[in-house]
């Protein structure tokens, strides 16, 4: 009988034992899954790893086998050592699908897009039932979202197309202004209107000035929506390459709902993983280019770009700069202070005292000039301010330069694993790009170079980032959508050329151009040369017609012939009353004669000769009007002269630029304390 307990005994210790090995060989097969999945990094490493797991099955193969045709020896031993393989397989498991998971996300698969229909707020409409006999705007796009796909179903399912009409549109702007208009009763749009269209004067208060009538969300997969969005260029990082920073400027955490950014910050990157030196480019937000999907690709603000997504964004730059575009990623600005905190701050020259509101919009925080080390909140405010700069947008985008150059920088620092995974899972939550996961984890190799490239000098930065910087000239321009003047910031082409060839050089497109002669004096500081500022005529710009009214039929008539532009008028004497033609309009868009309408009395003196001593003559009248009225918005911006050389570069290197004045109404409020 006893025999008998013993027999059974040791029978259901082999069974356990069976049952746990088998159990281990799983784990194990699924943590050598896990561990190919981890792809370039290591690879050698990654082998002899699975080849050891591997080994240890084998062996526990054999010694299963073998016990069977001897006394059970050892089985206390062999179980436990199971078990520590097995809890090792385990946590090592859990450890690269956190890592492998968050790199997967982010490339975010599916986006949740949201629609609005609006009116106007003293319009009767309440509700969505309400509508009868009215007209409706949507976008023509078929492939947007918000602007076309939501609207559908919208249509669809409330069978608003019987009893209503509804006008399809290329863009946002011509329908905003038939809303305001009176001539459209109502029109779909992305919910995140406000933030896109708050920026333009005649819509500071476009959140009181309308109501939404009916919300929809929608999640999708990007590949649904878009192409250049969704698709890689299929290059190794061990090669050149492109990328698009895209900054989103959000009160709220993550990225998981479709965040429309107004192209605020727009950072254009090319990298060299051989040289490790890498150019970069801040975009000005008022950039006056071709929008590339927009019927005829017109000139406009590139910030408008962004409305219709990613790939219009993408599409716009690659067409003005000449660059394919590999990478995007876009970029939540409340991330960025939980990724600077997490890196236990970065060290950075702050050009000047700025002030802000912190990333809540509550209170303020201040950060001084100078050598600084920043924390989140304060990083916030150099990324962001640019009301208190003399350039604007365009000091902003240098200062957003000086933050991602002291991101990249403290990178090098990163010494523990929980400092690595906190940075990843900030990076994941904050991030969309279309990097895949194995693009990813090919930069571990590329991080190793890097490091090794550091250590040759304790303070050395990681990558030599050569500064670009757009130059242009300000006008005020008749935006033919939103039948506004609104302040453009007009690119100079030797600029944009200069540009490109940097950009090219650095991709390894063209060869670079040796310098042959230098020279320098000891008793003047060193300049730091940045690529696309001048010297140019900064005079460039496009001749824009004048406001006639009040001028003679004489000065009207000189004007346009010293211009080119051939004018027909109503009436035989007096002063121009109307003009057929908008002020500000570009000359090289119009078509046919100006009509100028006279006021038709008998007196040969004008309006403006009534009001004014002056004796000048006819064209210099008109000209000097026109002059005025596209200045005027700049009146309370500093000064300043394009052509003067800029300020000597601080300690960090950075150069401040000479002030372009940014016009108020086309400043988007950021904070009440800028």
């Amino acid at each position: 009988m006893k025999k008998k307990k013993e027999k059974s005994g040791k029978q259901k210790k082999r069974l356990w034992l069976l049952i746990l090995g088998i159990f281990v060989i799983l784990v194990n097969a699924f943590t050598i899954y896990t561990i190919l999945l981890l792809g370039p990094i290591e690879e050698m490493i990654r082998y002899i790893i699975i080849g050891v797991c591997i080994l240890i099955d084998l062996i526990f193969c054999f010694r299963i086998r073998a016990k069977r045709k001897h006394k059970e020896k050892k089985v206390k031993l062999l179980t436990t050592f199971l078990i520590l393989y097995l809890i090792l397989n385990i946590l090592v498991s859990v450890v690269i699908l956190y890592l492998y998971g968050n790199i997967s996300n982010l490339n975010k698969t599916y986006v949740t897009y949201s629609s609005s229909l609006i009116t106007m707020s003293n319009h009767d409409i309440e509700k969505i039932e309400d509508f009868k006999d009215s007209t409706i705007g949507m976008l023509s796009n078929k492939n947007s979202p918000d602007g076309y796909i939501i609207p559908k179903e919208i249509i669809d399912q409330y069978h608003l197309d019987k009893n209503n009409t509804i006008n399809e549109y290329e863009d946002y702007s011509t329908m905003l202004a038939e809303l305001y208009a009176g001539e459209l009763d109502a029109m779909f749009i992305s919910t995140d209107y406000p933030s896109m269209f708050s920026g333009i004067e005649a819509y500071k208060n476009i959140k009181e000035d309308t109501k939404i009538i009916y919300t929809k969300e929608k999640k999708m997969k990007k590949a649904d929506t878009a192409k250049i969005e969704t698709a890689s260029a299929g290059k190794s990082i061990t090669e050149p390459f492109t990328i698009l920073l895209m900054g989103v400027d959000s009160t709220d955490e993550g990225l998981s709902a479709n965040t429309i950014a107004n192209g605020d910050s727009l950072i254009l990157i090319t990298f060299n993983p051989e040289t490790l030196n890498a150019t970069m480019l801040s975009i000005p937000r008022d950039s006056y280019v071709p929008i590339a999907c927009w019927s005829g690709q017109p000139e406009n603000k590139i910030t408008h770009a962004a409305a219709y997504g990613t790939d219009c964004m993408m599409q716009t730059i690659e067409n003005y700069f000449d660059v394919t575009i590999d990478y995007y990623a876009k970029i939540n600005f409340r991330g960025l202070v939980s990724l600077v905190d997490t890196l236990g701050g970065i060290d950075v020259e702050v050009p000047q005292d700025l002030c802000t509101d912190n990333s809540n919009r509550e209170g303020t925080v201040c950060i001084n000039a100078g050598y600084q080390h920043l924390n989140g909140e304060q990083a916030l405010v150099l990324a962001r301010n640019r009301k208190q700069l003399a350039a604007g947008d365009l000091d902003r985008g240098l200062n957003q330069q000086i933050v991602v150059e002291g991101i990249i920088n403290k990178l090098k620092n990163m010494n523990s694993v929980d400092q690595v995974m906190e940075v990843l899972n900030t990076i994941s939550n904050n991030l969309d790009t279309n990097f895949t996961n194995n693009q990813i984890l090919s930069f571990y190799d590329l991080a190793k170079d890097i490091m090794n490239h550091s250590l040759q000098k304790d303070d050395a930065n990681l990558i030599n980032i050569e500064q670009l910087f757009l130059q242009g000239t300000g006008q005020m321009i008749y935006d033919e959508r939103s039948r506004l003047v609104l302040w453009d910031y007009v690119p100079i082409e030797e600029s944009r050329d200069d540009i490109i060839q940097a950009m090219k050089i650095n991709l390894g497109e063209e060869e670079p151009k040796m310098v042959k002669e230098f020279s320098f004096s000891i008793n003047e500081p060193y300049e730091k040369t940045i690529t696309g500022y001048g010297p140019y005529n900064t005079s460039s710009g496009y001749a824009l017609l004048p406001d006639f009214t009040g001028d003679s039929q004489s000065q009207a008539q000189s004007w346009a012939s010293s211009h080119g532009i051939r004018v027909s008028f109503n009436g035989s004497s007096g002063y121009v009353i109307a003009q057929s033609y908008p002020a500000n309009k570009r000359i090289d868009l119009i078509n046919g004669a100006v009509t100028l309408t006279l006021s038709g009395g008998s007196s040969t003196t004008t309006k403006k000769e009534e009001t004014t001593s002056s004796s000048s003559s006819g064209t210099g009248n008109t000209s000097e009007k026109n002059q005025q009225k596209e200045e005027a918005p700049d009146k309370e911006a500093p000064d300043s002269d394009p052509n003067k050389n800029p300020e000597e570069p601080s300690e960090g290197g950075s150069e401040q630029k000479p002030s372009t004045p940014i016009p108020e109404e086309e400043e988007k409020t950021e904070a009440p304390s800028e």
